[in-house]
């Protein structure tokens, strides 16, 4: 098997997969059906990192034929991750746990239900846009257009971007509990827009205010150092 990078899900770590970290099985099914002969494939894979070691679970159902001289496993038909149950990324505690919560939700439902999955992404991008940039109006139309000044454009873009995603981008304008009509790829999108914006947002400000911490922490140690000391 050859090496692949990873993200784990768990503990947020990049890394690299070796044959080392993965056990794969599987269980072929070949009583005459209705369907045809298939097979069902387990793949467990270990996180590298000796501080998590945790482990996530995919399945693969795929078609199971005879090529050549051997059966093989062809096209996948379908596939389901059971461990951990979505593909969501580890957030920072410091992003509120309410628009961590719907991100998380708004991934695990992601191909089993793309509308309410485009609906919870479009609660937790208003409530970033209200606990970030303290905007809060009626309609989230109204939100958005209350940041473009705010923001530098191309985040701004990317956030309107998002009405421009057929019904989604109509819908946006109205209200955000209404369900429509969504499928998984214009789901995906409203999610990786969340992803960016939580990235773009909390921890890139989290992360200067701790860069000006040390070097304040820096200035005051340096002061306590040429004090006179008292005899």
């Amino acid at each position: 098997m050859a090496t692949y990078h990873w993200t784990c899900p768990f503990c947020g770590r990049d890394t690299t997969v070796t044959q080392h970290d993965v056990s794969n099985a599987s269980h072929s099914m070949t009583v005459d059906n209705s369907v045809g002969t298939c097979q069902l494939r387990s793949h467990f894979v270990v996180c590298p990192n000796p501080k998590c070691k945790k482990y996530t679970l995919s399945l693969f159902l795929h078609k199971y034929a005879i090529i050549g001289q051997e059966w093989r496993a062809t096209d996948v038909l379908a596939e389901w991750s059971l461990i951990p149950v979505s593909d969501a990324k580890v957030f920072p505690d410091y992003v509120p746990l309410a628009i961590r919560d719907d991100y998380r939700e708004a991934c695990a439902i992601k191909k089993l239900s793309p509308k309410a999955s485009a609906t919870l992404s479009r609660r937790c991008l208003q409530g970033m846009i209200r606990d970030f940039w303290g905007v809060s109006k009626a309609r989230l139309f109204d939100e958005i257009e209350a940041i473009k000044d705010k923001v530098d454009p191309l985040t701004w873009q990317a956030i309107d971007a998002v009405r421009s995603v057929g019904n989604i981008g109509a819908h946006m304008e109205k209200d955000i509990n209404v369900i429509i009509d969504v499928d998984t790829d214009e789901a995906a999108q409203l999610i990786g827009l969340i992803e960016h914006l939580m990235k773009d947002w909390y921890i890139t400000r989290h992360e200067r205010k701790e860069r000006l911490k040390a070097i304040v922490d820096v200035a005051n140690s340096k002061k306590q150092t040429t004090q006179p000391k008292i005899p």
